[in-house]
């Protein structure tokens, strides 16, 4: 038996880069700033940053209404893959692939108080399945 889950709320760090893979998937990428639970020594809050890919539709949603500040709820799996960087060095990037993307801020990251900018807060957005999220390293645009 196994499991690998990660369930996390937090804002984007900037905006969501969006691009095609070469056989033409969408996929999205952005950082999500998560604070921790605790202060420091000196009694301020620190924050983890966590990179997230998201895939397919979903990943589309995430560069049509979210923005640097956006908060969101990622669900998803922690995953760990490595490429050669230009000097032959082995590089390792541990990150989430979202299976979900709940909006929990309005688009443009303002106050919930206007309805029409609030029409995708709490909309939540799902991977299909297709593929598990896998893709070959020789496709990741980034």
């Amino acid at each position: 038996m196994s499991l690998n889950k990660a369930i996390l709320i937090g804002r984007l760090t900037k905006d969501p880069e969006f691009r095609y893979t070469p056989s033409g998937v969408a996929v999205a990428q952005f950082t999500l700033a998560v604070n921790r639970p605790f202060t420091n020594s000196r009694g301020e809050r620190e924050a983890d940053f966590i990179p997230i890919v998201v895939w397919r539709n979903t990943a589309e949603a995430v560069a049509n209404h979210l923005r640097k500040g956006s908060q969101v709820a990622v669900d998803g799996r922690i995953q760990v893959r490595h490429y050669d960087n230009n000097e032959g060095r082995r590089v390792y990037v541990t990150e989430v692939v979202a299976e979900s993307v709940q909006f929990l801020s309005p688009a443009n990251g303002t106050s919930a108080s206007n309805s029409n900018e609030n029409r995708n807060a709490g909309e939540t957005y799902y991977s299909d399945g297709s593929n598990d999220g896998f893709i070959p390293d020789d496709e990741l645009p980034f």
